[in-house]
């Protein structure tokens, strides 16, 4: 059974469960990634911090030059510290409190994606206080589908997402007579987790449509941002550890009529990171059921929750064993029937004390981990310092 690479004598001097970030494999892909992008005049690329707040790993994304998508105050604190500089970063979010803009406003970061007329009064507001111009990006609501799981899509008329695409005009004349606030672009977002290039050719095709609509009222922005939502391989992690950011961003350069001068901004998390990660744990029982056999591992849903709120598919590979594959149900040890990794998967033989790693876990997994049961946070480790 094909495998990742793994330095496992050192795990198995490590508590689990635990991280394992391969930095060669990010460095090389944040490479790939300014290789594409830089093929194209004014595209710009953001990382979304959402995705993993791992200071490590936020120091090599910094270092490859990458701004940041930050969607909280406390993330664009970790930015500031991790030394992204405040000029690269963009604030966005649905409900930004009075503090988090104020630190925005203090630091005077890039653009606040602004998502309603309320809050766009509110940084006005604020903005006046410190006599200061805040500049602001709307987020419109497209109502472009896309192919992917319900709760990540994010750009149907029926989300909580963004401005409507029928109050734009209005929205931008209103922002026109407010003193301190400068509006900047625009900004989209359709979902995560996209494999398809025809829901961004539709986001594209949207885009188009609205600039028409602003030149006809002679409007124009500096910048255009289209979110991210690039997907990546989760059933082959070892096959393709690279996402297809050739084909992301010709889309954006073929189907994209960018006005001259304008940049085009991407917010890129989960194509940056996730094949970078694998979520280590150790197997505690076999448990032979009546009807099938249960991989009981020491890592459950507080380490890795996606598969419980997505019942999103991880590959899991056996570390530690070549013996021949049997089936299983990996299963936690957390309280709730729904502490399920996967559920009829072949491993090699699994025996207690076996390390097993769940694969294309570095976007959305540590950073989402939590307490409950009282279990403790599980540490992040890098290849660099093992």
């Amino acid at each position: 059974m094909a495998k990742g690479q793994f330095p496992i004598e050192k795990f198995q001097q490590l508590q689990t469960p635990f991280y394992y970030y391969d930095t060669e494999l990010l460095r090389h892909t944040l490479q790939t990634i300014n290789d594409e992008a830089n093929k194209h005049e004014g595209f710009v690329v953001h990382y979304a911090v959402k995705a993993n707040a791992n200071p490590e790993l936020l120091r090599i994304i910094r270092a490859a030059g990458l701004g940041a998508d930050c969607v909280s105050g406390g993330e664009i604190e970790t930015a500031l510290k991790a030394g992204f500089p405040a000029s690269k970063i963009v604030f966005a979010g649905v409900g930004k409190s009075d503090w988090e803009i104020n630190l925005g406003l203090d630091n005077d970061i890039f653009c606040f994606n602004v998502e309603s007329i309320p809050e766009l009064e509110v940084i006005n507001e604020l903005a006046a206080q410190k006599g200061k111009t805040a500049r602001v990006a709307f987020r419109l609501n497209p109502n472009v589908g896309a192919h992917t799981h319900a709760n990540i899509t994010t750009g149907l008329a029926e989300n909580k997402f963004g401005i409507a695409m029928r109050d734009m005009l209005s929205v931008i004349e209103e922002a026109s007579a407010m003193r301190h606030v400068k509006v900047v672009g625009l900004h989209f977002h359709i979902g995560s987790q996209i494999l398809d290039m025809g829901d961004f050719e539709a986001l594209c095709n949207r885009v188009n449509e609205l600039q028409t609509q602003l030149e006809n009222h002679r409007i124009r922005v500096e910048n255009i941002n289209v979110g991210g939502g690039l997907g990546i391989d989760y059933q082959h992690p070892n096959r393709v550890p690279i996402p297809e950011f050739k084909a992301y961003f010709d889309t954006y350069a073929k189907k994209l009529k960018l006005r001259s001068g304008q940049t085009l901004h991407f917010e890129l998390g989960r194509a940056v990171v996730a094949q970078c990660g694998s979520l280590i744990t150790r197997t505690l029982y076999i448990k032979k059921g009546a009807v099938k056999q249960f991989c009981i591992v020491d890592a459950g849903f507080t380490d890795l929750i996606r598969p419980a709120l997505y019942q999103a598919y991880h590959k899991i590979e056996n570390i530690s064993s070549e013996k021949e594959p049997q089936t299983y149900d990996v299963v936690g040890p957390i309280c709730e029937s729904t502490d399920v990794f996967a559920k009829q998967i072949d491993l090699n033989a699994c025996q207690r004390g076996d390390l097993l790693a769940i694969r294309s876990a570095g976007a959305y997994g540590e950073i989402m981990a939590s307490q409950y049961n009282c279990r403790r946070l599980p540490q992040g480790y890098t290849s660099d310092e093992l």
